[in-house]
C-alpha cells in the first residue's frame, strides 16, 4: 500500500497539482484500500478534524495575520534601515545586513515567505548595485529567511509541537541559539565573499543617523520581545502571544506609523484567510493521512526496514536529518513535519532523545529543505516575487546548503547550542 500512495502523490507533483491534491488524493486512496470501500468514510473525517482541533494552532493564523499586517506596512523597512546603519559600511555590511534583517523580520513575522518578499524586495536591488552577483543575491535572501523556521514565532515549531504534544514554548526558547548560530555562518560568508570578489564597501553611517534609524525602528523590534519575554516570562502563552501580536501589529500600523488604512483591511484579510486555509487543510489532511499509515502499519515496517531500532540515538538523530532534509527537498514543509514525525515517534521514545531537541533538528532540516533544490518553496517563493528564472535562483545556494548542513551536525553532537531550553 505505501508503494501505491507513494506513485500516487509523486505522479500528481509530477502533474503540476497543489499539494494539497496529491495529499488529499493519497490518503483517501489508502482508506479505500484498507476498509475495502467508503461506508466508513465518517472515521478520516473524525481525523482530519481532530488534526485542526488543538488550541495550540490558533496561534497559526494569528502569526500569519502579523506578519501580512507588517509585511505591508513600515516594519520591515524600519528594521532593514537601522541594520543598515550600524553594520552596512563594514567589507560585505550589505550582504551581511541583508542576513541580519532576514534574522530579525523573521523574528518578528515568523514566515519564511513573508520574509522574502519584505527584505528581499527592498535589500535585492542594493546587492545588485554594490557589486554583489544575482545568484548570490537570491541565495542569501531565500536561506538567510529560512531562519524564521528557527527564531520563533516559529510557524513550524507551532506545528510540530502539536503533532508531537510537545512544549512550543520551550521550542521557541531552544530556537534561538541556532538561529544566531547560522546567522554568524552566513556572516563570515559574506565576509569572504565580499574580500575575494573585491565588493566595494558602503559609506559609514554617523551616529546621529544611526540613533534616528534606531529610533525608528524601536517599535518594531518589540515585536520578539513582546512574544519570548511574554512566554518566558509567564505572562501569556504562545497562542496568547501571537493575539497580542496582532494587536500590536493593528496598533503599530494603523496608529502609529499610519502606514495603512482601513481599506487595506480587507485585502489582508484576504489573504490571511487563503493562507491559512491552505495551511489548516494540510494539517487536518496531513493528520488523516498519518493515522492511515499508522493504522496500516507502514511506519513499524519502515523503520524495521532501516533497523533504526538498533540505532543509537546520534544515529537516529542523523536518520531523522537525512528524512527530513530530502524529503522537504520534494514536499511542503508542514505535510513533512505532519507525515514524518509520527513515524519517527516511537524511536525517539524508545532512545529517550529531548523531544525539543529533536524538534529543533527537525525544524533545521526544514528549513534547509525549504530552499533546497528542486522543489524547495522558497525557491518558487523568489521566483515569483523577483521574476527570475529557475537555475539562476538555485545558482548560487550550495555554499548555504554546505553551512546549514554544517549547523545540523553541529545540532547533533552539540545540543548545548540550545541554550535556552536548559536556562
Amino acid at each position: 500500500m505505501a508503494l501505491t500512495l507513494i506513485v500516487i502523490m509523486i505522479v500528481l507533483l509530477l502533474l503540476g497539482f497543489p499539494m494539497m491534491i496529491p495529499l488529499t488524493a493519497a490518503a483517501l486512496t489508502g482508506f479505500y484500500m484498507m476498509f475495502d470501500g467508503i461506508g466508513q468514510m465518517d472515521t478520516f473525517i473524525q481525523q482530519v478534524i481532530a488534526g485542526i482541533r488543538p488550541a495550540s494552532l490558533i496561534a497559526v493564523p494569528m502569526f500569519i495575520l502579523a506578519a501580512d499586517i507588517m509585511t505591508r506596512g513600515q516594519s520591515a523597512s524600519r528594521i532593514i534601515d537601522m541594520v543598515m546603519t550600524y553594520i552596512g559600511h563594514l567589507r560585505g555590511g550589505l550582504a551581511i545586513s541583508t542576513a541580519t534583517s532576514c534574522t530579525l523580520f523573521g523574528a518578528v513575522s515568523g514566515s519564511t515567505q513573508a520574509t522574502v518578499v519584505a527584505v528581499g524586495s527592498t535589500l535585492r536591488p542594493k546587492l545588485l548595485k554594490a557589486g554583489y552577483s544575482d545568484p548570490f543575491s537570491l541565495a542569501l535572501i531565500i536561506n538567510a529567511s529560512d531562519i524564521a523556521f528557527l527564531i520563533p514565532p516559529s510557524i513550524g515549531m507551532i506545528i510540530y509541537g502539536v503533532i508531537s504534544e510537545t512544549s512550543i514554548a520551550e521550542l521557541f526558547l531552544a530556537g534561538i541559539g541556532p538561529g544566531l548560530l547560522i546567522l554568524a555562518l552566513f556572516s563570515l560568508y559574506c565576509l569572504i565573499y565580499a574580500t575575494i570578489n573585491k565588493v566595494p564597501t558602503e559609506e559609514k553611517s554617523s551616529w546621529l543617523e544611526r540613533w534616528q534609524a534606531t529610533k525608528r525602528a524601536i517599535w518594531p523590534l518589540f515585536f520578539p520581545v513582546i512574544v519570548i519575554g511574554g512566554i518566558y516570562g509567564g505572562v501569556f502563552s504562545p497562542t496568547e502571544a501571537a493575539a497580542v501580536c496582532v494587536f500590536y501589529a493593528l496598533i503599530l500600523e494603523f496608529l502609529v506609523f499610519r502606514s495603512l488604512s482601513y481599506r487595506d483591511l480587507h485585502e489582508i484579510a484576504k489573504t490571511t484567510g487563503l493562507v491559512t486555509a491552505v495551511v489548516f487543510i494540510l494539517v487536518g489532511i496531513g493528520n488523516g493521512f498519518s493515522w492511515i499509515i499508522s493504522f496500516a502499519q507502514v511506519p513499524q515496517a519502515v523503520l524495521d526496514a532501516i533497523g533504526i531500532n538498533d540505532m543509537g540515538p546520534t544515529a537516529v538523530l542523523a536518520t531523522i536529518s537525512i528524512a527530513f532534509f530530502i524529503a522537504c527537498m520534494f514536499v511542503d514543509p508542514i505535510v513533512v513535519i505532519l507525515v514524518l514525525t509520527p513515524i519517527f515517534a516511537p524511536a525517539v521514545a524508545a532512545t529517550g532523545l529531548d523531544p525539543v531537541h529533536v524538534g529543533i533538528i527537525i525544524t533545521l532540516q526544514v528549513a534547509i529543505g525549504s530552499a533546497t533544490p528542486p522543489f524547495g518553496c522558497d525557491i518558487f517563493t523568489a521566483i515569483a516575487v523577483f521574476k527570475r528564472p529557475y537555475w539562476e535562483v538555485i545558482r548560487g545556494t550550495a555554499p548555504f546548503i554546505a553551512m546549514l548542513l554544517l549547523a545540523s551536525l553541529t545540532l547533533i553532537f552539540f545540543p548545548q547550542v540550545m541554550i535556552f531550553s536548559y536556562i
